[in-house]
């Protein structure tokens, strides 16, 4: 039965597309059919990230108007088979509803085993339309207040949906700079605070930064990439450690 995942983040700046691409490419290593749905208008990254933006010419308002079929706007990853993305509309103005978003998840998910929806920073109606026909939600963060309180508002906002199963994933984490700024007494107080389950914690890695904006993710390993490969095995339920030294 296919899985509708929602990755979303209070603010901008988490590295929430990092994650929702990371995460996309490592269940496809494990040989699942995976669709990334962009759903953020006017910002979108996932195809510059997945390698595919110089063959974009159709994105996601393109199919909702008609303009194109579904076929036309899926773009398979190079080096990740299996692997596809629609890309979210240019314009910020071209938002897709949550209601037609929600058909057209519903209409489209069981093609896959995992659709995992990139929602826009905030907890506005974009993040409304990516979030509607979500299974679960990953809520990422940073160990800022100000990304801690975004994740807080994002929770309350899946509470208000319906969607009781998310997890958090602290991204971007850096020990020597969280002990340094002494922010928080430890990452149980952040875990505390957002009021959510620790599913992973990814560390700063340069690396993949460099790989993702590159769109060359799919083709080479970084250290981040045996973390994303856990995360699979956590959102199967399985026991495996989060494979970082707090």
């Amino acid at each position: 039965m296919s899985q509708v995942i929602v990755v979303a983040s209070g603010k901008g700046g988490t590295g929430k597309t990092t994650v929702s691409t990371s995460l996309a490419l490592a269940l496809t290593r494990k040989n699942y059919k995976v669709l990334v749905i962009d759903c953020d208008s006017g910002m979108r990254g996932s195809d510059m990230m997945l390698g595919v933006t110089q063959k974009l010419v159709y994105d996601l308002s393109d199919v909702i108007s008609g303009t194109c079929a579904l076929s036309d706007a899926l773009y398979e990853c190079d080096g990740a088979k299996g692997l596809f993305t629609i890309a979210a509309p240019v314009l910020a103005e071209d938002e897709i509803s949550p209601q037609i978003m929600k058909q057209f998840i519903g209409e489209n998910k069981n093609n896959y085993d995992y659709v995992i929806v990139d929602a826009p920073a905030g907890v506005g109606t974009g993040f409304e339309s990516a979030a509607i026909a979500a299974d679960r939600a990953l809520v990422v963060v940073n160990t800022e207040p100000i990304s801690v309180r975004g994740g807080v508002n994002i929770l309350n906002r899946l509470s208000e949906m319906g969607i009781t199963d998310a997890r958090l994933v602290i991204n971007r984490f850096d020990k020597e700079r969280f002990l340094a700024t002494g922010l928080y007494e430890d990452l149980d107080e952040v875990i505390d605070t957002v009021g959510i389950r620790l599913i992973a914690v990814v560390p700063e890695d340069v690396r993949i930064a460099a790989l993702s904006q590159r769109g060359i993710l799919a083709t080479n390993w970084c250290s981040s990439t045996v973390i994303f490969d856990a995360l699979t095995e956590r959102l199967k339920g399985n026991d495996v450690p989060l494979l970082i030294k707090l």
